[in-house]
């Protein structure tokens, strides 16, 4: 297959949803973001501010204890819900949770997690509940689903898996030489097994639907090659599938957005040097201009 390139013309083809004047917040999306460590205490609210400028108007952080009301402080535009800690500085246990992401549009799993098995567990106590929206699985729960590919096939409303090529090659046991060599290839044949839009990021970023179209993202720079640049990818596609767009073409927007968001920042301030809390800033810009 000929993959699709994202460029302005395929944006038009597939446009965001409008939302008329007197819609209120929950209309425009609820997101659940379940993730942050310890070791990573600010990484969830770069996907929470991404999620906010993709057009989400509810972003709910699910986080260790420590970081919750810190976190809700440093984004007052977000709830907060504390989960409990090990010793680790990793999510323990779920709480009330489950129940909780029943009534969201979009939940995510794993941005700035450091622990697989921390994360496995997380995804055995959220995967079964998950009865509608999409389910982004972004950093250690990718890794995590390695054992899990059975119950991310099951998901009624699919999955979204977010990984890089070294998480790729926890996913599928393959080498991650051999993923490089055939990526294409690799992604079209796992988003079919697993039933997921599936993207392998990387200087040229390939997306995969479960029903086998493919797309290529070429832009960005080697400026977005730093720490967090992830989670602002998740919560970008997190924010678009709160709002409506169905899982393939909010993963191609995100991409996308993510991408002209650190090209645009190469461009004003330099290839290198800008930090992924620059980059959601971008977001809103860049959809209004197409």
């Amino acid at each position: 297959m000929t993959p699709a390139v994202l460029d302005s013309a395929w944006l038009r083809r597939h446009p965001l949803p409008q939302h008329p004047e007197g819609t209120d917040k929950n209309s425009r999306g609820r997101v659940m973001l379940v993730g942050g460590s310890l070791t990573v205490p600010g990484g969830l609210l770069l996907t929470a501010e991404a999620a906010f400028r993709a057009g989400a108007g509810k972003v709910q952080l699910a986080l260790p204890e420590p970081l919750a009301i810190p976190s809700g402080i440093a984004m007052p535009e977000s709830s907060v819900f504390a989960l409990p800690v090990s010793d680790e500085g990793e999510i323990a246990g779920l709480g009330t949770l489950p129940d909780r992401i029943t009534c969201c549009d979009c939940v995510a799993i794993g941005p700035a997690m450091a622990s697989t098995s921390a994360a496995g567990a997380v995804l055995d106590g959220l995967l079964p509940v998950a009865s509608g929206p999409p389910v982004i699985l972004d950093a250690a729960a990718v890794s995590a689903s390695a054992d899990r590919h059975d119950a991310l096939a099951a998901l009624p409303g699919g999955a979204i898996l977010t990984p890089h090529v070294g998480e790729m090659a926890a996913l599928t046991g393959l080498e991650p030489e051999d993923i490089e060599a055939r990526r294409e290839e690799v992604a079209v044949d796992h988003a079919a097994r697993l039933r997921a839009v599936l993207l392998i990021k990387g200087t040229t970023t390939v997306i995969a639907s479960p029903d086998g179209e493919l797309a290529v993202y070429g832009g960005g720079g080697v400026g977005l090659a730093t720490g967090g640049s992830g989670d602002v990818l998740t919560g970008l596609i997190a924010g678009l599938c709160a709002r409506g767009l169905p899982a393939w073409e909010a993963v191609c927007w995100g991409v996308w957005l993510h991408g002209e968001a650190g090209r645009r920042l190469s461009e004003r301030m330099g290839s290198m040097g800008f930090l992924a809390r620059d980059l959601p800033g971008e977001v809103p810009a860049l959809m209004r201009g197409i």
